[in-house]
């Protein structure tokens, strides 16, 4: 019997028609083989992170189930980004979609395309707020630990 992973999966983007991409983010995250989407955070606004001379961000916390180990569902979000016309010319580049692992069950992982939990969690308070909206679903009660998957997901 396979395991089932709770996730935590950030949209984002920034170019083009930023709710269409969220939405087709969203649709092709629960498409993806023994994979859910159970919860979605509210999309907001943000400022880009980085390179500041873009335009602003819509940005959405998906809490998904995945039976995926960490790296196939890392490949299957870069396919999602690619069928959105994602391109990577370079690092903070503007994106018509950004699907981040943020947080992978209770597991830590430091591989060169991969680190979980990620590394910019601490710096993205949008994050912190909108994954702990969907594990309580109230606003603002601060950070998520990721022992809370496994309760959240049995």
């Amino acid at each position: 019997m396979s395991n089932h992973y709770g996730v935590f999966v950030a949209l984002g983007s920034n170019q083009g028609d930023r709710w269409r991409y969220l939405a087709l983010g969203r649709r092709e995250l629960d498409r993806i083989r023994c994979t859910m989407v159970l919860k979605a955070g509210r999309i907001e606004e943000t400022d880009p992170i980085g390179n500041h001379n873009q335009p602003q961000f819509l940005n959405q916390m998906i809490f998904l189930e995945t039976c995926l180990e960490p790296l196939e569902l890392l490949r299957e979000c870069q396919r999602i980004e690619r069928l959105a016309g994602r391109t990577r010319p370079f690092k903070w580049a503007p994106r018509t979609l950004d699907l981040d692992i943020v947080i992978f069950a209770s597991m830590t992982i430091n591989l060169p395309d991969l680190i979980i939990p990620h590394p910019e969690l601490p710096n993205r308070p949008f994050w912190q707020r909108q994954m702990d909206e969907i594990m309580t679903g109230r606003r603002g009660l601060g950070p998520v630990s990721p022992d809370a998957l496994d309760d959240a997901t049995g």
